[in-house]
C-alpha cells in the first residue's frame, strides 16, 4: 500500500459544519463514568450524555502503539474505520457504550472525539515589510525573497486553481497538488481519502466554499493587476501551493488526516517522480481553523502528536489564534496553537486601519489569551483585517466580503474581495515562513519561530508588553507585528533598510494581500 494510502485511510463521515469545540464539562456519562486507565476527552464525555445508546459516534483510539490502539477498538466492538499511523491512532465507530469500553482496554491511552471545527472568517498595504524585503533582496543579489523553492501547504476548504491570482506570468499554475477530501460521501471503507484532482478543478465550491481560495491567495497568489490600476499579490509570490481540501463538513479528524498526509508527503508533494523544481517541498502548513472561544491546549490529541512529528521533520505549523475577542480575563485563544513545541506558531491579527503603517491596533475579533497565562498568548500579529484576495462572487464566504473587485479581464469580474479574520492573518505568516527557508533552508522551526518573533515591531496597541521566558509579549498580540526584514536580517540575510513612508490611498503602491477567517 502506498504512503498515500497508509495515511488517508477512513470510512465515510457525514459531517456538519458547526460551531467549533464546544466548553467540555466534566459531566459523568449515562454509562455509569469512565473509569478506566485512558483518559477520555472531555467533550467526548459531554457527547456520551447527549446521544442515545443506539447512535453511532466516530472516535480516535490512541495506543502505546497502533497495534495496541487497534486491539484495543476491536475488543470493544468498535468498527475500525482507518489509522493515524504514525502516531499509534486509529479512527473507529460504535455504540455509546463502545466507545466507552475502549478507554478500558490495555494498552489504550486516550480517546477522543471528532470534534467540529469552524474556520475564522468575520465578515493592505505593507506593514509587514514584505515588499520592502522582496525588493531589497532583488537588487542586493538579483533573486528575489519570494518564496521561491518551498511549497506551502494550505489546510482549508479547498481552492480555485484556475483563479488569475494563482497563474504565472507564463500561464502555469502554483497550485502543485489540489487535493480533494473524498472519505465524507461514501459508508465503506477507503484506501485513500486525498486525491489530487489536478490544475482545473474547483475544490472550493462548498457550503464554505471560497474561505480556502482566499486564504492561498494570501499566501502565494501572484502579483496580478486589478481594474482600476491597483495590483494585489501574496506574501509569498514565488513559492508554491499543496491544497488539502477538508469536504464539505469540517471536523477534527479531517484536518488530523489531511496533517497526517502532510507528514507521509512532504519531500515530495506531487510524487517521487516529480522533481523539487517543479513541486519543492512543504516547509509549512497553514491552518485556519479552529474553535470560536477557544480552550486549552491538548498535549495529548491527535493534532498535537501529528505537528510535533512536522516539527521535528522541519515543518513549521501556523494557526490562526482565533475570532474570540477577549479580554484577557479567559483565555481564547485556538487550542493547538498553543503547543509550545518550536516552529508551531499561532497568530493574532493586526489592523493597520488602512493606513499601510506599522502603528495600526489590535482586530478587536482577534481571540486573546488568558492574561496571567503566557502560554496561551499568541505568537505574533500579521495584517488580518480588510485583505484582498482571490475570491469568486457565488461563493459563501467570497459573497460576504464588502469590497468586489474585478480583474482586467472580461471573466474575472468581481474575482477578488476584502474579508476580515485571523484565518487571513494566519497565511500571511505561512507565507513569510516561506520566503525565510528560501533564505536559510536549513534552518530549523526553531529557528524560523525565533527570527519572526525576536524581530517582531512592537506595535503598542493593546495590551502592555511582558517578559516571558524568551521574549517580550502579550496576551492579545503576542510579540507583536511581523516585521520580514527584520527577521530575514536574524537568519542571515541582511536586508537592513530604511522604514517604510506611510502609504497613499492608491494600492498600486502597496499591493494587498490575503483575506481573514
Amino acid at each position: 500500500m502506498s504512503r498515500r494510502g497508509r495515511s488517508a485511510r477512513i470510512a465515510s463521515l457525514a459531517f456538519v459544519l458547526l460551531m467549533f469545540f464546544a466548553p467540555a464539562s466534566a459531566a459523568a456519562n449515562p454509562l455509569g463514568g469512565l473509569t478506566g486507565d485512558a483518559p477520555v476527552d472531555p467533550w467526548l464525555i459531554d457527547r456520551l450524555d447527549d446521544v442515545s445508546a443506539g447512535q453511532d459516534l466516530t472516535v480516535l483510539v490512541h495506543g502505546k502503539d497502533l497495534a495496541a490502539a487497534r486491539s484495543g477498538a476491536a475488543r470493544a466492538g468498535l468498527e475500525r474505520l482507518g489509522d493515524l499511523e504514525r502516531i499509534g491512532v486509529t479512527i473507529a465507530r460504535g455504540t455509546p457504550l463502545q466507545v466507552t469500553l475502549a478507554a478500558r482496554q490495555p494498552g489504550v491511552t486516550y480517546v477522543e472525539g471528532n470534534r467540529p471545527i469552524r474556520l475564522f472568517t468575520t465578515s493592505s498595504h505593507d506593514a509587514t515589510r514584505g515588499t520592502t524585503a522582496l525588493t531589497d533582496s532583488l537588487s542586493r543579489s538579483g533573486t528575489a525573497l519570494d518564496g521561491s523553492g518551498v511549497s506551502v501547504a494550505v489546510i482549508d476548504t479547498g481552492v480555485d486553481p484556475t483563479h488569475p491570482f494563482f497563474r504565472t506570468e507564463d500561464g502555469d499554475s502554483v497550485v502543485v497538488a489540489n487535493l480533494k477530501y473524498l472519505c465524507g460521501v461514501v459508508r465503506t471503507n477507503l484506501d485513500a481519502c486525498f486525491s489530487d484532482v489536478g490544475p482545473l478543478v474547483d475544490t472550493d465550491t462548498l457550503s464554505a466554499g471560497g474561505h480556502g481560495t482566499h486564504v492561498n491567495g494570501i499566501a502565494a497568489g501572484q502579483p496580478t493587476d486589478l481594474a482600476g490600476g491597483a495590483t494585489a499579490r501574496g506574501a509569498a509570490p514565488g513559492a508554491r501551493l499543496v491544497s488539502l481540501s477538508m469536504g464539505a463538513g469540517l471536523a477534527i479528524i479531517n484536518a488530523d488526516l489531511a496533517l497526517e498526509w502532510v507528514l507521509n508527503n512532504h519531500d515530495a508533494p506531487c510524487g517521487d517522480g516529480v522533481p523539487a523544481a517543479e513541486c519543492p517541498p512543504i516547509k509549512v502548513i497553514n491552518n485556519s481553523y479552529g474553535p470560536t472561544s477557544g480552550g486549552k491546549f491538548n498535549p495529548d490529541s491527535a493534532t498535537a502528536k501529528l505537528q510535533r512529528e512536522l516539527a521535528a521533520e522541519g515543518v513549521v505549523t501556523v494557526w490562526a489564534n482565533g475570532n474570540g475577542g477577549g479580554n484577557g480575563d479567559v483565555n481564547r485563544s485556538n487550542p493547538p496553537g498553543q503547543d509550545p513545541t518550536p516552529g508551531i506558531i499561532s497568530v493574532a491579527s493586526y489592523f493597520d486601519q488602512d493606513s499601510g503603517t506599522r502603528d495600526g491596533v489590535v482586530s478587536g475579533y482577534s481571540s486573546r489569551g488568558d492574561r496571567t497565562a503566557p502560554a496561551t498568548w499568541p505568537d505574533i500579529s500579521a495584517p488580518g483585517e480588510n485583505i484582498t484576495s482571490a475570491c469568486r462572487p457565488q461563493l459563501v464566504i467570497c459573497s460576504s466580503g464588502g469590497r468586489p473587485q474585478s480583474g482586467v479581464n472580461a471573466q474575472d469580474v468581481a474575482a477578488f474581495n476584502t474579508i476580515s479574520g485571523t484565518s487571513m492573518a494566519a497565511p500571511h505568516i505561512a507565507g513569510i515562513v516561506a520566503q525565510l527557508f528560501q533564505l536559510n533552508p536549513s534552518a530549523t522551526p526553531g529557528e524560523i519561530e525565533d527570527a519572526l518573533k525576536s524581530t517582531a515591531h512592537r506595535y503598542t496597541d493593546g495590551a502592555r508588553y511582558r517578559s516571558t521566558d524568551d521574549y517580550q509579549s502579550s496576551f492579545d498580540k503576542g510579540t507583536g507585528l511581523v516585521d520580514v526584514v527584520g527577521a530575514a536580517d536574524a537568519l542571515g540575510g541582511q536586508l537592513t533598510v530604511a522604514e517604510p513612508r506611510a502609504a497613499s490611498s492608491d494600492t498600486t503602491s502597496e499591493p494587498a494581500a490575503t483575506c481573514g477567517g
